[in-house]
């Protein structure tokens, strides 16, 4: 089975979030990541991984694991 890498933009596509996020998260540390040259790469499986192990298996929506996996305050998202 071939391992998938994933740039930084479709890391954010996939779990619904900035780039931003992602970026600091890379930086942090926060989020499984390779860096080549000046570009983040990521690992699908890991990534898929990393997002079980932050409450995927609790049906959290992926804005909300990846709150929970930095330690964020949740977002409210009431269309109040």
């Amino acid at each position: 089975m071939e391992e998938r890498w994933m740039t930084l933009p479709e890391v954010a596509e996939y779990l619904q979030v900035s780039k931003d996020l992602i970026y600091r998260l890379a930086q942090k540390g926060k989020i499984p990541a390779s860096k080549v040259g000046n570009q983040w790469r990521f690992k699908k499986e890991k990534i898929d991984q990393w997002m079980e192990q932050k409450g995927a298996a609790r049906g959290e929506s992926s804005v909300r694991q990846v709150e929970a996996a930095t330690n964020q305050e949740p977002r409210n998202t009431d269309a109040s």
